[in-house]
């Protein structure tokens, strides 16, 4: 009986480690520009970057690290309030793609973003530094 993998089982199980954060990084790397121009076409109308400004939608001010429907001043749907998400980019990355479908019963009216490309460009401008 082996108490310990074989030194290529364990080769191979450190190298799958190592991969998982890699591909999890690279999906949310995109362009912080051409973000801000996704912003300003598909989100602006309902969303502000500005810290606790609200319109029809919450402030996207430092959304990533955040706790969904949490936002003070703004009445988010009880599904929002209930997902338990913390903001990363995976998790805004499915909302953004399709809202309705990652969460029934939420209030967001948009139709969602396809291109990966582009949702990762939005989500690299949202984690931009704010000043």
């Amino acid at each position: 009986m082996r108490l310990f993998p074989s030194p290529h089982r364990m080769a191979l199980h450190l190298a799958g480690l190592l991969l998982v954060p890699a591909a999890s990084m690279a999906q949310s790397v995109g362009d912080v520009q051409k973000g801000s121009a996704l912003f300003a076409t598909h989100c602006a109308e309902c969303h502000s970057m500005k810290e606790g400004k609200h319109k029809k939608g919450p402030s996207l001010f430092l959304t990533l690290g955040t706790h969904a429907g949490q936002q003070a001043g703004f009445s988010y749907s009880d599904a929002m309030k209930a997902s338990g998400w913390t903001w990363d980019a995976d998790i805004l990355s499915k909302y953004i793609a399709n809202p309705k479908a990652a969460l029934p019963g939420g209030k967001m009216k948009y139709d969602g973003l396809a291109s990966v490309a582009e949702r990762n460009d939005l989500i690299a401008y949202l984690s931009a530094p704010r000043k």
